[in-house]
């Protein structure tokens, strides 16, 4: 057959394979900018337009689109000109990590796309998702709303500057993981178990063997015999080792078995299918209590060298402590409240999934080969650590690369797909790629941890408390990646934040033969502070005092430690103080609301706040180096290690150089998450972007201020006193000299100017948030409808404006989707139920309201520039804050989330029974 497709004007005739869909056919032709989200047509990442209609290109069959023109976001600009729509959003900064941006481009810029469309967004959007942004700025930039500032020299800190890559977000040239072509490339997919808990006794791997296109088969006995975790951190050892690269026994359904590597990804596939696998069955246990219970599975039957706190309990992690008296705490209280809460496994839903791509190349200093690893990661160099001591290899024979990262939330701080792939790249000698579908990273990577958070508050009659009490359970599913050091940071800041005499934790993460839990956003902070928000506005209820009140004579106050059941962090203070800003809000918010009067005639309408601290950055420390340096032409170059995926690091670190040596930001150049670039950084998590790498970022370009000046004094005769950087030369005493001739100089005399800045981490900081929610329910149905949403935020010197509202408004959005109807579901075997978009529900724009953002005005002793941390914080206090809000509208303490229309109903149905009942 003859076939012929124009994309973005040009001819192609090459015939689609049978059952290609138009998605794979685009980028098999180098069209990146079309996006892989779901394969399913749910996140419409992959929107494309058809002879001018907007379509899921991943649905899309590329035959029918024989004979037809068809567009991706690489042809919308014309003649240089970018298109009015690609324009509105690159000034209203309608994107964080962009990987959702082409898809929403094409539906925007779509001729049907009318004034009736704009008028229905909810409606008009339906079909495209994004996960960073919360949708208001991608509502502006629709509506054509500016909100980019002009850069001045000297003067980026605190201005409104947009992205450095959003000319190429916009265009669809910016380069993710998997936009790169390599010659002979290689696809890995793997087999995953069916079983919760088994034994491998056999595997028959000729089957696949014989598919054609297949290349090898990897299975337990072809993998190294170490021991480590997945999760990434600065010290390895707060992870228990506990993982293998691929084990003979599984320990959850889903967990991989073997990997099958071909020169396509069908070949691979149906490799996978023709394993023959024979398994001998054991015991399981999905309930993190009944784990622990004596006669349970054990899960790791390990060694004191895995360092797992009790294997034979599957007590995973544990933290005990008592401060001062609980029970005389209690006995002297007036009022004492006890209550059970419960928070369910949330994914991370990144648009980009996990994945990498490993090749080989030759290193230009030594000249021999290395392997390189270009991965969807948040910790490019402790992922190169972790290789290199799996596979026994030097540091200068691997090199990690992120490219642009499409959204990470903690779920990037795993090592889960680089450790296979290079295991078949060694191999095979031959480049290899490995994506998750979406299916598999719902069941593959990892969810938020459930918790299970028994509290008990005691407080005088005035509503002084006397005494806090937790029992804490986090269940890590299968593996421990990062599940001691969740459970020990969610008892931390959130029992820190209030004063109390006496105060007790008792705190486990448990081993369950589910998928495994790792690093989401707040790190376990959030799920408590819900139970802790939660449990305070009912003490307020049950002693008749303001939520406010209570709050207010019991937070911690400028100076004070944040003192807790298991000690105080000695490098943990508090070096700015915005906590009562955050309550004014509140209190603001409160008095000049009129949104009651949009509840629909009948509605139940309430309304509730909550309070939430977190230090800005994780204990023990967290590295970062960075180098800023003149160039030739009279620019500046930054070379840093952290990750950009939507978190806005790299407009904030050309925003501190640029204040730095007195120029703009347009001048300034960065390279970043390569591990060739700089010494080490630990990664882009941790709130640990602005006031780790930031402030390596700050004394690097410090110093290279000081020297530009010091040699420019002497090269220019003039007193150093006298000479003041501007934006593209050195004034001296009135008389300008180029950074162009400076450089030339400097070269002629034998000297670099270049400096490096160096942060480990500490001391920290402690962040602030406070959100207040006036919410409308539909007794009748359960239907709730959010009528004001407000922000407190306590950021230090916010260092733009634009983007940290972005972070703000992108953790309330995440956050409301784990609190209303966000849940990954399993079977009774533990086998994920929820394993595709249009199962597992995220926000869409109409879920998500507009959220008033305001900023405290506060300046860190600490952080660079008077700055704090503010991408992770934002989702804490939201759950209880609409929990509080529910309560106050229903009459009813919901105590698990998430709230469902359907629970809802029926609490308020029963609710009303019940009244009646007590009435008769």
């Amino acid at each position: 057959m003859s076939f012929t497709i124009q994309v973005n004007g040009e001819e192609f005739d090459a015939e689609p394979r049978a059952g290609q869909c138009l998605r794979t056919y685009l980028r098999e032709r180098g069209w990146f900018g079309v996006k892989k989200g779901c394969d399913a047509g749910d996140c419409g990442a992959c929107t494309v337009q058809v002879d001018g209609e907007p379509v899921h290109s991943c649905l899309y069959p590329a035959l029918r689109a024989e004979g037809r023109s068809v567009t991706t976001v690489e042809g919308l600009a014309r003649d240089g000109e970018l298109h009015p729509m690609q324009q509105k959003f690159l000034d209203a900064q309608g994107f964080q990590c962009g990987f959702c941006t082409a898809g929403m481009l094409m539906t925007t810029s779509a001729a049907a796309f009318d004034d009736d469309k704009r008028a229905d967004l909810p409606r008009a959007l339906k079909g495209n998702l994004c996960r960073c942004t919360g949708y208001r700025a991608i509502e502006d930039a629709v509506r054509g709303v500016r909100h980019t500032e002009r850069p001045c020299a000297g003067q980026a800190v605190g201005r409104s500057l947009g992205a450095p890559a959003g000319p190429q977000v916009v265009t669809g040239t910016a380069r993710y993981t998997f936009d790169i072509e390599i010659e002979g490339l290689l696809h890995l997919k793997l087999l995953r178990s069916p079983h919760p808990h088994a034994r491998i006794v056999s595997v028959d791997t000729s089957a696949a063997l014989r598919v054609p296109g297949v290349v090898a088969v990897f299975t337990h006995e072809d993998a190294p015999d170490k021991l480590y975790s997945s999760a990434r951190h600065e010290h390895p050892t707060e992870d228990p080792d506990d993982t293998r690269v691929l084990d003979d026994v599984v320990r959850f359904v889903g967990q991989r078995v073997a990997a099958v590597v071909a020169d396509s990804e069908a070949a691979a596939e149906e490799g996978c299918r023709r394993i023959v696998v024979e398994y001998e069955q054991l015991p399981y246990v999905l309930d993190p209590d009944q784990a622990m219970e004596p006669g349970a599975p054990v899960i790791h039957p390990k060694g004191p060298e895995s360092r797992i706190a009790r294997p034979e309990s599957n007590v995973c992690g544990e933290a005990h402590g008592e401060l001062g008296d609980v029970e005389a705490g209690f006995a002297a209280a007036h009022v004492v409240y006890e209550e059970t809460f419960r928070t369910q496994r949330v994914q991370h839903a990144s648009l980009e999934t996990h994945g990498c791509v490993v090749y080989f190349e030759e290193n230009e200093e030594s000249g021999e080969e290395r392997i390189v690893v270009r991965s969807s990661t948040q910790v490019p160099f402790l992922t190169r650590r972790a290789l290199c001591d799996l596979y026994e290899l030097p540091m200068e024979k691997v090199r990690v690369v992120a490219g642009r990262v499409g959204g990470g939330f903690g779920g990037k701080q795993e090592m889960l797909t680089e450790d296979i792939a290079v295991l078949a790249a060694l191999r095979l000698r031959r480049p290899v790629k490995l994506e998750f579908t979406r299916a598999e990273q719902f069941y593959g990577a990892t969810t938020r941890h459930p918790f299970t958070i028994s509290v008990k508050l005691g407080a005088e009659k005035d509503g002084t408390l006397t005494a806090l009490q937790f029992r804490v359970v986090a269940n890590t599913g299968a593996y421990g990646n990062h599940g001691p050091a969740v459970m020990f940071h969610s008892i931390g800041e959130s029992m820190g934040i209030y004063r109390a005499p006496h105060k007790k934790v008792d705190a486990y993460s448990v081993y369950t033969n589910c998928v495994p839990a790792g690093a989401f956003r707040g790190y376990g902070l959030g799920q408590v502070t819900f139970a802790v928000e939660s449990a305070m506005d009912e003490l307020a209820r049950r002693l008749k005092i303001d939520p406010l009140v209570l709050r207010e004579r019991n937070i911690i106050g400028p100076g004070e430690p944040m003192e807790g059941p298991l000690g105080e962090e000695e490098d943990l203070h508090i070096a700015s103080y915005g906590l009562d800003q955050c309550l004014a809000v509140v209190r603001n918010a409160l008095a000049d609301d009129t949104s009651t009067e949009l509840a629909p005639e009948g509605w139940l309408v309430g309304q509730g706040f909550a309070v939430s601290a977190i230090a800005c950055g994780p204990p023990g420390g967290h590295v970062a180096d960075a180098t800023v340096k003149l160039l030739e032409d009279g620019t500046y170059d930054i070379a840093v290690g952290t990750a950009e995926f939507g978190n806005g690091t790299t407009t904030v670190h050309k925003q501190i150089t640029a204040g730095a040596l007195g120029t703009t930001v347009d001048r300034i150049t960065i390279r970043q998450s390569d591990t060739d670039l700089v010494r080490h950084d630990t990664g882009a998590f941790g709130s640990a972007g602005t006031v780790v790498a930031g402030k390596a970022v700050m004394k690097a370009a410090d110093a290279l201020a000081e020297q530009i000046l010091s040699f420019t004094a002497e090269y220019a005769r003039t007193p150093r006193s006298l000479l003041r950087l501007t934006a593209d030369s050195v004034d001296c005493d009135g008389r300008p000299v180029a950074l162009k001739e400076v450089f030339e100089a400097a070269r002629g005399r034998g000297v670099e100017l270049t400096a490096d800045g160096h942060f480990g981490g500490s001391p920290r900081s402690v962040a602030f948030n406070s959100q207040w929610f006036r919410i409308a329910v539909d007794p009748d149905t359960g239907e709730i409808r959010i009528l004001r949403s407000v922000h407190g935020a306590d950021a230090g010197k916010v260092m733009n404006p634009l983007q940290c509202r972005g972070q703000v408004e992108g953790g309330v959005a995440q956050a409301l989707g784990a609190t209303l109807f966000e849940q990954v579901l399993l079977d009774d075997r533990g086998e994920v139920t929820t394993a595709a978009f249009r199962r597992y529900r995220l926000p869409a724009f109409a879920d998500v309201p507009r959220t008033e953002v305001h900023f405290s005005e506060t300046s860190d002793a600490i952080g660079p520039l008077g700055a704090k941390s503010m991408s992770e914080s934002p989702f804490n206090p939201v759950p209880p804050a609409f929990a509080n809000a529910l309560r106050d509208a229903t009459g009813i303490r919901f105590t698990e989330a998430p709230f469902l229309r359907d629970k809802v109903w029926q609490a308020i149905d029963e609710h009303r029974r019940s009244g009646r009942r007590a009435a008769a």
